[in-house]
């Protein structure tokens, strides 16, 4: 089998051109895949940017929250009860909200403004200059340093601007483990400033973060709230609802789809027809092959070979280009957000597999369906 094999092999590639028209195919459609599904992902990961860089373990709401860009306040007496709840170790507000900054040159710039407790500080950002307790100062604020950094005019510790007709000053610049999705920057100040400087409904809490004395504890949890009225998720579970929301309620699932099953049509038709064509030119091999002996199963064997070499090289490149690409891309644009992840890895690999199963089931027809008597004839 192994001389089969090796002999498969001298076919495949004997012929430069045909090896590399083959490979294009796949090369093709394994990038556009990967290419349209780590967008996508990219694009998921953003949305909760908020929820990662928190990191709570479990996120008090209202039920009517679908992201956790559109939060709904609530009244002071749910943190009061929450934090009276069996198994909970400790609960915080959050405040999370929209303003206008006005800068130095006059221009307004739209900002996301986290307001986080003011005695613990939970959900706090790693500073890369500054000191923490500098947010206590009067007009305190950290900026986070990300994509959207410049949006502000690069500011650094001492900078001022306004916010709602109030003073700003920037004492310590951050890092996040994720920027945000909509392009506007953020920045992190005491709850009681965030609320006293950005107008506001009458319930002012966006969320309550909640930490469990144990993981056993998250269901009693997040039943206790749901009897208060209110809903209780998980990080990933708060991660994983934001996401659904993308996917089934904004078209962005459906575009996904559409755009990868037009991406497999493609590799498939050119692969398929490829490689059915290389079958076809290399018939009278095949039959000389079965005149003198070799079982048809050793030339499946070796068809399906010629196939899975080809798609596994084809799927290594084309990961390969998409993240060249992605990686040229962030330079470029530090907010660009596409991500490579297992899931559309997988999703990639199992589209190539199945492209080079179906083009190896007509090749393999075609080939058991040849009578050496014929070849010879010929």
């Amino acid at each position: 089998m192994k001389s089969i094999l090796k002999l498969g092999y001298k076919l495949l590639v004997n012929d430069r051109a045909k090896f590399t028209a083959l490979l294009m195919g796949i090369i093709f459609a394994v990038f556009l895949i990967m290419f349209i599904t780590s967008m996508f992902f990219g694009v998921l990961n953003h949305a909760s940017a908020t929820v990662i860089n928190i990191g709570a373990t479990i996120w008090v709401m209202d039920p009517t929250v679908e992201t956790v860009a559109n939060s709904v306040g609530m009244p002071d007496y749910v943190l009061d009860a929450v934090r009276s709840m069996h198994g909970v170790k400790y609960a915080v507000p959050l405040y999370s909200g929209a303003a206008l900054v006005k800068l130095a040159d006059g221009t307004y710039q739209a900002v996301t403004v986290i307001g986080l407790d003011d005695t613990s500080l939970l959900g706090r950002p790693a500073l890369i200059e500054g000191k923490i307790q500098d947010i206590y100062a009067q007009s305190g604020f950290i900026v986070v340093r990300d994509a959207e950094f410049s949006k502000l005019e690069n500011p650094h510790i001492g900078s001022e601007f306004e916010l709602n007709d109030n003073r700003a000053v920037i004492v310590g610049v951050a890092e996040v483990a994720t920027s945000g999705l909509y392009g506007i920057p953020t920045l992190y100040t005491t709850y009681q400033r965030a609320v006293e400087y950005i107008p506001n409904p009458r319930f002012t809490i966006s969320y309550v973060l909640v930490e469990p004395k144990s993981a056993t504890d998250i269901t009693q949890i997040k039943q206790q709230v749901e009897r208060l009225g209110y809903r209780a998720l998980t990080k990933n579970e708060f991660m994983e609802r934001t996401a659904n929301f993308f996917i089934y309620q904004t078209g962005g699932g459906t575009n996904m789809l559409i755009m990868t099953l037009i991406s497999f049509m493609v590799g498939l038709s050119i692969s398929g027809q490829t490689f059915y064509t290389f079958i076809l030119e290399n018939l009278e091999r095949f039959g000389a092959l079965k005149a003198i002996g070799i079982k048809s199963r050793d030339l499946v064997g070796m068809i399906l070979f010629q196939a899975t070499f080809t798609a596994i090289t084809g799927y290594g490149l084309g990961v390969g280009f998409c993240v060249l690409l992605i990686w040229l891309a962030k330079l470029r644009l530090p907010s660009y957000a596409a991500m490579l992840t297992y899931t559309n890895l997988v999703i990639g690999f199992v589209m190539v597999a199945i492209i080079a199963g179906i083009s190896s089931y007509f090749g393999i027809r075609r080939v058991l369906q040849i009578e050496p008597f014929d070849i010879f004839r010929g």
